[in-house]
């Protein structure tokens, strides 16, 4: 197949494409400034230069291609609307090129905020914690349309050499405060799966989705909790670990504190059931404790 991808360049993009080269597709990805355009020739993929709010131009190249993986997403904490805005036109505009044809069109999403008290499931909708969300439900509605829709929520911790992301972040902040802080008593827990084992599941859901449509979970390991991703990282960096009051973590962490203070647990058993979907890469303490993030020291 020719697919389109969005987000081409990025964390998770950079690990699916090379899997849809490997497995014969022809790929093409989208590119806003030249160090993408470089990123995503390097990897071996067709440019095309653009960006999510040229909607004519993602309607072109999703007419033109076999299937779309949806990755990008403009990450403005300042402007989440607009940004969900923009992401819905993008969607409407990939159903409105794919229309009748049976092809896949997959879409990034999250696991936060799908259930209180116990992890979330596939089969649970979305509460309002994002505005993104929300544009899951359009993506699925167009499997009535003839499209063959595929949601793929990550953790919100997608992990691996390289990472920029949450974990990444919480690293800088112990290197510059001289501790490794989690918020009150850090028994709430984050999901997190492995970057290569959440490109593979994209890969596999591209190829196979059902033509219904269909809700993975693209979840490694259900729950760690944060106090050890906490201890994990000060012993990476070199400092000590350490509660931070509630009343304290957003002067302490800065916008990453409400996150991680979040009970973010997801499974993904049903995703293994109806897919085979099997992670094989290392959990994120052992990442962590391999030094596999930029300043922390490798323990193995």
């Amino acid at each position: 197949m020719r697919i389109f991808v969005t987000g081409a360049s990025g964390w998770i993009g950079s690990a699916v494409i090379p899997l849809l080269l490997e497995s014969g597709h022809d790929v093409v990805g989208l590119a806003r400034s030249d160090a993408s355009a470089e990123a995503v020739a390097r990897l071996g993929a067709t440019v095309t230069r653009g960006d999510l709010d040229d909607v004519d131009a993602l309607r072109a190249a999703a007419a033109a291609s076999e299937g779309v993986v949806h990755l990008g997403y403009v990450h403005d904490f300042s402007r989440m609307e607009d940004a969900a805005r923009t992401d819905l036109a993008a969607i409407e505009a990939f159903g409105s090129a794919l229309e009748g044809t049976g092809h896949p069109l997959l879409i990034a999403s999250g696991t936060l905020g799908l259930a209180t008290g116990r992890p979330g499931t596939e089969d649970d909708e979305p509460g309002p914690v994002h505005p993104r969300v929300g544009n899951a439900l359009a993506a699925l509605a167009l499997a009535k349309r003839g499209v063959r829709p595929v949601v793929v929520r990550f953790a919100p911790t997608v992990h691996g050499e390289g990472d920029e992301g949450f974990v990444a972040t919480l690293a800088r902040v112990a290197v510059e405060k001289g501790v490794s802080g989690w918020v009150g008593a850090g028994d709430n827990r984050w999901s997190a799966v492995h970057r290569l084992d959440a490109a593979a599941l994209v890969r596999q859901m591209v190829e196979s989705g059902p033509a219904e449509g269909s809700v993975v979970h693209a979840v490694g390991e259900e729950g760690i909790a944060t106090h050890d991703i906490a201890v994990a990282i000060g012993r990476g960096v070199g400092v000590p670990a350490r509660s931070i009051p509630v009343e304290e973590a957003a002067a302490h962490f800065g916008w990453i504190g409400g996150f991680f203070g979040m009970d973010a647990t997801a499974s993904s058993a049903l995703t293994r059931q109806r897919t085979g979907w099997a992670p094989t890469h290392p959990g994120l303490l052992a990442d962590l404790d391999a030094g596999r993030y930029p300043g922390l020291v490798s323990h193995s």
